[in-house]
């Protein structure tokens, strides 16, 4: 089993604050991912540094091979992002949206896999409705349809489930479970330790931009209790 995702000591500072402190993981294709901490741990810098959306002070990130920064076109469409902000186009429906995102990624006639994500994450009823119609909820929906519209083996769900109803959490965790198995590398950074207890097999806790603890779910537990 390969590297999915490498992380060698990356560093983060901003003006007055240093938001990574040397972190480096490695993470197995396949994996189910889980990473744990409180507001300002740096989790949030951490999946924008392998998204290349900020660039590191120092270090090096790689996804499936593929360096963040010199590669970065093909880094980028191994990965599928769920961010936590409610970030939408007002101007296009739900399948309008899929199918733009589609075609950032050169993907044509993918109406066959929108219409399974939509399915599965049960937007299908939404699917000619404008997006500023939708409730918080559904947005959310969407976000995660648009991470996975092109099929990345790679998928990072950046607090998916926080502020949303029981519903979308069962909906959305019964259906990454699924890409999971089929062979999807995840990685879930999460307040919820029952979401990460009960989805992931290992687990890295970070404080103050540095991994306090890594290890299987069940020994971290076991320490922790």
């Amino acid at each position: 089993m390969g590297i999915a995702v490498s992380i060698q000591q990356v560093v983060k500072d901003f003006p007055g604050l240093r938001a990574l402190d040397g972190v480096s993981l490695e993470i197995s294709e396949g994996e189910f991912f889980g990473l744990l901490g409180p507001n300002g741990a740096g989790k949030t810098t951490l999946i924008s540094c392998l998204a290349g959306l900020v660039r590191p002070t120092s270090g090096s990130l790689s996804i499936l091979g593929n360096d963040v920064q010199r590669d970065y076109r093909e880094a980028r469409r191994r990965l599928g992002v769920v961010p936590q902000e409610l970030v939408f186009d007002p101007f296009f429906s739900v399948r309008e949206t899929l199918r733009f995102q589609s075609g950032y990624y050169g993907i044509r006639n993918n109406d066959d896999w929108i219409d399974e994500i939509l399915a599965n994450l049960d937007l299908t009823a939404k699917a000619d409705t404008n997006m500023r119609r939708l409730s918080g909820g559904m947005k959310r929906r969407v976000l995660v349809a648009q991470a996975l519209v092109h099929r990345p083996p790679v998928i990072v769900l950046d607090e998916p489930t926080a502020g949303v109803d029981v519903e979308l959490r069962q909906t959305l965790w019964q259906f990454i479970r699924r890409l999971n198995q089929e062979g999807h590398t995840v990685i879930l950074t999460t307040h919820y330790l029952e979401e990460a207890e009960s989805l992931c097999g290992r687990i890295a806790m970070l404080k103050q931009g540095r991994v306090v603890a890594l290890d299987t779910t069940h020994n971290l537990l076991a320490r922790f209790s």
